[in-house]
């Protein structure tokens, strides 16, 4: 059976819990807000499909990309509604358009990111911007297989462990499946940003249920400079700048990301057939593509990948090397480290769980921000 020991041991892809044929793994939250697998011995039957489906006990071998490169949507009101450069929505629709189903992940009416499935391209949109959170998975993935069961064409996203979980539990390759991941720096806790949104809505005298939208990526002042915003039903907008949005700061200097993240059991080696992401540093890699409206980094790994994404009618604005994208965005490749004050954080948070003042006062000022973000490049640069 599954038993975790350490915590850096589990994704929280959940891919055991679906596929346990007894049901008998729950995902259970811990104390710092993060789901984990328990399993009650009372009806396990021995199988080990847990085990076999772990993504981390369980890893893929190294790949190199087939093709990466620079493209964006040309449609510029999907491209400012998406965190990058919008290729997520073409892939998307040419999904629909083929009578296909649309993974990925959303709000809830909560404001609580989960994933779920579309059908429609007017659901699309749900999909669109980064969610700093880890998502519930629930049981997407035996949906999923139900799907692909039935003959129809089904475009998967999620973060490289969520795909390298629907990797291993479904245990065989399907033509009719598409996988899609977003280059990930790591997952912030979900217990801990319902605890910090109840916190800042107080502070800003209003409720959860007056909130009309949430943006951790919004380009109100640009892509590359881009905001963090809260919209209201009454026209309000609450808007911050990255480098003073708590939740931002706390989760950019890791304190309190999931611990697996520093062990990532998809980085380097991808399940996925495309990955997408920021072509950060694109004022030197390619100037003359810098509008910053935002431009998508595109990695084929597959020839299936790099079919789909040639029958959408990409342009391909420049080509490049790995190397040369890591070098600007090494959470194409490498983990994030483990911040030395996590401890320290979640020790501080349960004997004071006033969540804003606590990341205030164990966060970086913004200057110091912008330095390790410069060190942490040089250093995975000659790693």
């Amino acid at each position: 059976m599954i038993n975790i020991n350490n915590k850096q041991d589990c994704c929280g892809c959940s891919a055991c819990a679906q596929r346990c044929p007894k049901q008998c793994i729950s995902m259970i939250e811990d104390d710092e807000g993060f789901l984990y697998p328990h399993v009650d011995t009372s009806n396990c039957i021995d199988c080990h499909l847990c085990e076999k489906v772990c993504p981390v006990i369980n890893q893929g071998e190294s790949r190199t990309p087939l093709n990466v490169y620079a493209a964006n949507n040309p449609d510029d009101n999907i491209r400012k509604e998406s965190s990058s450069g919008g290729i997520f929505t073409m892939l998307a629709e040419n999904t629909i358009e083929q009578g296909g189903v649309v993974f990925g992940a959303c709000w809830d009416d909560d404001w609580e990111v989960m994933h779920d499935y579309v059908k429609t391209k007017e659901e699309i949109s749900k999909f669109r911007s980064s969610k700093y959170l880890q998502s519930k998975i629930g049981n997407n993935y035996k949906k999923a297989e139900q799907f692909l069961n039935e003959g129809k064409v089904v475009l998967f996203s999620g973060t490289p462990c969520q795909i390298a979980g629907l990797t291993k539990y479904l245990r065989k390759e399907y033509v009719n499946l598409l996988k899609v991941e977003c280059v990930c720096h790591s997952v912030p806790s979900p217990g801990l940003w319902n605890r910090y949104l109840v916190q800042l809505i107080e502070s800003q005298n209003r409720k959860r249920n007056e909130i009309l939208a949430i943006k951790f990526r919004d380009k109100i002042t640009g892509w590359k400079g881009y905001s963090c915003s809260i919209a209201y039903k009454d026209g309000v907008v609450s808007v911050e700048n990255r480098e003073k949005n708590l939740w931002m700061k706390g989760f950019l200097e890791g304190l309190y990301n999931r611990p697996s993240c520093s062990h990532c059991p998809a980085k380097g080696h991808s399940h996925a057939d495309i990955v997408l992401g920021d072509l950060w540093g694109i004022s030197e890699l390619a100037p003359e593509l810098d509008d910053d409206k935002g431009m998508c980094l595109v990695i084929s790994n597959t020839t299936k990948g790099d079919k789909v994404l040639d029958s959408i009618g990409i342009v391909k604005k420049k080509y490049f090397t790995l190397e040369q994208v890591v070098e600007k965005n090494p959470a194409v490749l490498y983990c994030v480290d483990i911040n030395k004050k996590r401890d320290i954080f979640f020790r501080k948070y349960k004997e004071n769980p006033n969540l804003l003042k606590l990341i205030n006062s164990m966060t970086s000022p913004s200057l110091d921000f912008k330095i390790k973000n410069i060190i942490h490049r040089i250093y995975h640069k000659f790693k």
